[in-house]
């Protein structure tokens, strides 16, 4: 089914928490389930949040029922999170350190629930935690429309030069009296094309309606339904093919060994001269070497980057040299809101692994 938008979301969740707020809980050691007693009366499960700036709404719902131990360090300090980790029930996962053996290791076996606090989870060793039996939660659909909107900014920054723009303003370089300065591309009627075509690409595509675009290409393992192709006018293609007809190419794919580098000289070579690149998936789905290679020579028109490889891009990166690159610090799910709803999923997620009850939004 189609992913579920963010302001339907939030009732669920609400009406979620009320429900899990009296669910009964395992005591931890107990083996005779009728003698359990309620989180609330008593806190039976130790947590660790992972960063010390996880948003209040996760904490004190995990502090409701139960014992909060939090890294303060910032950055993280590998050895103060592995030192907070050792017998916890629970993790909320706040940060993209490594989530690997290393940390499951120092936390020892005891350990039932985590959830981490992103939609992406490539930095957690997935089938570790698998073989471990211990659930994992993550937070995706909930940042679908904070990602969304500023995919279509630097859609049309990237399009309409802004960067190049300011630094003309910068340099005093202002030419108004020409009239073919710093003409840019157009999004009406135009083709735009998806690498990934989820929630977030869908919550893209829906924003670029509005902008009277002609069509919609997606390239994907599997078809969407139907009823999401006829709504945003979108057909399953190949990559080749969307490379090929695409003014406007959006990343919108997990990573994968599969996704790994597939945009490469090779992938920009088949685009068109005139397009667009957006990707505010994952840097390392671009060859970023061949990315600056394509934008220095004009074989694409520009890009707009909210994702880099690596993370932090050093200043002194060729990238930032470009007048043609409009580079953000990966900035997508950015807002209040989506952090605290991000948050308050989180801890929804470590509670019901807790609780032996399926997570609101499993990662497998």
């Amino acid at each position: 089914m189609r992913s579920i938008a963010t302001n339907s979301l939030l009732p669920l969740i609400v009406a979620l928490l009320i429900a899990g707020s009296n669910a009964s809980l395992p005591r931890r050691g107990s083996r005779n389930q009728s003698q359990n007693r309620t989180m609330s009366a008593g806190k039976a499960f130790k947590v660790l949040v992972t960063h010390p700036e996880v948003p209040q709404e996760g904490i004190d719902l995990l502090k409701e029922n139960c014992e909060i131990v939090q890294v303060q360090s910032v950055p993280i300090n590998r050895a103060e999170l592995l030192e907070k980790i050792r017998g916890v029930d629970g993790v909320l996962w706040g940060g993209h350190e490594p989530l690997n053996a290393e940390a499951l290791d120092a936390a020892g076996p005891q350990l039932k629930s985590i959830s981490t606090m992103s939609a992406g989870i490539d930095y957690v060793d997935v089938p570790e935690v698998k073989r471990r039996k211990i659930p994992l939660g993550h937070t995706p659909t909930v940042l679908n429309t904070a990602v969304a909107d500023l995919a279509v900014g630097l859609l049309i920054a990237a399009s309409r030069r802004f960067h190049e723009g300011r630094k003309t303003i910068d340099n005093d370089k202002w030419e108004n009296y020409h009239l073919n300065w710093l003409l840019g591309q157009d999004i009406r009627d135009s083709t735009v094309g998806f690498y990934g075509f989820g929630g977030i690409g869908q919550a893209i595509a829906k924003r670029l309606s509005g902008f009277d675009i002609d069509k919609v290409l997606y390239t994907t393992r599997r078809r969407v339904h139907k009823e999401i192709e006829e709504e945003f006018n979108a057909k399953k293609v190949d990559f080749d093919t969307l490379l090929a007809e695409s003014d406007f190419v959006v990343i919108a794919s997990p990573l994968t060994k599969d996704t790994q580098g597939v945009f490469n000289a090779t992938a920009f070579n088949k685009m068109k001269q005139t397009a667009v690149l957006v990707n505010i998936a994952r840097g390392k789905i671009v060859n970023q070497d061949d990315l600056y290679e394509a934008l220095k020579a004009n074989r694409i028109f520009s890009a707009g980057l909210d994702v880099t490889d690596p993370e932090p891009l050093s200043p002194k990166d060729k990238l930032l040299t470009l007048d043609n690159v409009v580079v953000l610090p990966h900035i997508g799910s950015a807002t209040k809101r989506t952090r605290a709803d991000m948050s308050t999923i989180a801890a929804h997620n470590v509670l019901r692994g807790l609780a032996g009850e399926p997570m609101l939004s499993p990662a497998y």
